[in-house]
């Protein structure tokens, strides 16, 4: 797995609206990806803050490419839960988004995703993930 072929999947893999988030992998490894969300006023609310909406989009999106490079390539899946819990606003920053594969059987996977500013390194937002292997 490189970085540009996980770049790649997301205009391959992912509806248009979530292309629009202007997603970028920053990073990878063998347990998980690192995304680049930047702060945009389409994805801020009031006061500037990053909405909850585009978070939770790019924790599940991360978490798709974490089972990418984590199986060596593109295995159909779907979302069955996510659980999101929001601990801080996020003004004035990009977010990174790093997604971990906690486990990955034949019918079911486990993530988990931390979303922290890309300047404080602070966590804003963390998640959990089960996925349906297809």
């Amino acid at each position: 797995m490189d970085q540009q072929t996980l770049q790649q999947a997301l205009p391959e893999y992912f509806a248009p609206w979530v292309q629009a988030l202007g997603l970028r992998v920053e990073a990878f490894d063998a347990g998980g990806v690192t995304l680049r969300l930047p702060q945009s006023g389409q994805l801020s609310r009031v006061g500037g803050m990053l909405c909850g909406q585009a978070m939770m989009a790019a924790a599940d999106t991360a978490m798709v490419l974490a089972l990418i490079n984590h199986f060596g390539g593109f295995k159909p899946c779907t979302t069955v839960q996510m659980n999101t819990s929001f601990l801080k606003p996020l003004s004035g920053q990009d977010a990174l988004v790093e997604a971990k594969v906690v486990r990955a059987g034949k019918s079911l996977a486990f993530g988990e995703i931390d979303i922290r500013g890309a300047e404080d390194g602070k966590s804003a937002c963390r998640a959990t993930t089960t996925y349906a292997l297809l």
